[in-house]
């Protein structure tokens, strides 16, 4: 009787195995035609569009790090954007301080205030942890917006701030032509997802997994669930903090309802799960599909029909609950699997 079920692991292991290795074969192949583009592409506009994919697939990729593999939405990770950006441009503007430097400043305030924000609400469950999310998030947003100065630094409230332009060089951030940005933030991109390739077959991934499939049965196996989501959470805030940082230096402006607006959480949270919440390639897949669309419905319909986008992309979430609850992901990689069944059979 054992050897039945043993038979049938053996038959369908192989089949997601292919399935997994084709769509790595192509996201490889993708990748490669990414660090080319910019040798083949000279148009600025197209170059500006693909940074901005590639920009939101890295924050949809920081927010799965926690909320995707624990299984808790957070509608608030747009705060630790803006935290990573205001602390970026606010060291180069007022202490001189490089943009890189000011990165990994942020990354670790945004980390502190994670813990600070997670340590007495990660108890609480489905809507209720998301609600407070957006609670803080907003909180912090309408606290920026309505503060001129914080111990003698200037925020500006609500008029946000502009990165001077002070020279062309690596060290500033700042340069004449639109391809640096984008070979930095592909290199982001490329960190990240190798990031939670490791942190899916590490212990904190497999307690994570566990957390989100029984919480109390994780709990009573020793598995600290306060602990484990706790250091997902600071880990996602930290790189969330990073892409906020690249964005206030590349666009060169950092305001309260861009950067740390409750638009932003849901564009994370979106292109997460409908690419395909924890998974490794899941939010760039969902990133590639929702983000052009974004820009276009911004670049065409934006002045008359505001917030036409999200309207757009309710749609598309309540049709992949319906009909793809795994996410885009999911039938790329079946896809996958029956292209190598096909070719190994001919």
């Amino acid at each position: 009787m054992s050897a039945i079920p043993s038979a049938l692991a053996g038959s369908v292991r192989p089949a997601a195995a292919r399935g997994v290795h084709a769509a790595k074969i192509a996201l490889a192949g993708l990748l490669l035609a990414g660090f080319a583009l910019p040798l083949a592409v000279h148009d600025e506009f197209f170059l500006h569009s693909a940074i901005m994919v590639l920009y939101f697939a890295y924050l949809a990729s920081a927010w799965n790090l926690m909320c995707g593999y624990v299984g808790q939405i957070s509608f608030g990770h747009s705060v630790f954007s803006g935290v990573g950006g205001y602390c970026s441009v606010l060291l180069l503007t007022g202490l001189g301080l490089s943009p890189w430097i000011g990165m990994l400043v942020g990354g670790a305030l945004a980390a502190l205030l994670a813990v600070v924000i997670g340590y007495p609400t990660m108890r609480l469950r489905g809507p209720y942890f998301a609600l407070t999310t957006i609670a803080v998030a907003e909180i912090v947003r309408i606290w920026v917006e309505n503060t001129d100065l914080v111990m003698g630094i200037s925020l500006k409230g609500a008029e946000g701030l502009r990165v001077p332009l002070v020279g062309t060089d690596w060290s500033l951030f700042q340069f004449e032509s639109k391809v640096p940005y984008y070979y930095i933030i592909l290199v982001l991109v490329v960190v990240i997802t190798a990031m939670t390739w490791l942190m899916e077959r590490s212990r904190l991934g497999v307690c994570l997994k566990a957390i989100r499939g029984d919480r109390d049965a994780a709990e009573s196996l020793g598995i600290n669930p306060t602990r484990y989501t706790l250091s997902a959470y600071a880990l996602s805030a930290f790189m969330t903090a990073l892409g906020g940082s690249f964005y206030a230096q590349f666009i060169r402006f950092i305001n309260p309802e861009r950067n740390m607006g409750t638009e932003l959480s849901i564009d994370m949270a979106l292109m997460a799960i409908i690419g395909g919440q924890g998974t490794v390639f899941g939010p760039l897949v969902g990133a590639a599909f929702l983000a052009p669309l974004a820009e276009v419905t911004r670049g065409y319909l934006g002045g008359q029909f505001i917030g036409l986008h999200l309207v757009i992309y309710g749609l598309v979430l309540i049709l992949a609950v319906l009909y793809l609850p795994k996410g885009l992901w999911d039938p790329i990689k079946r896809l996958g699997a029956w292209l190598l069944r096909g070719r190994s059979t001919r």
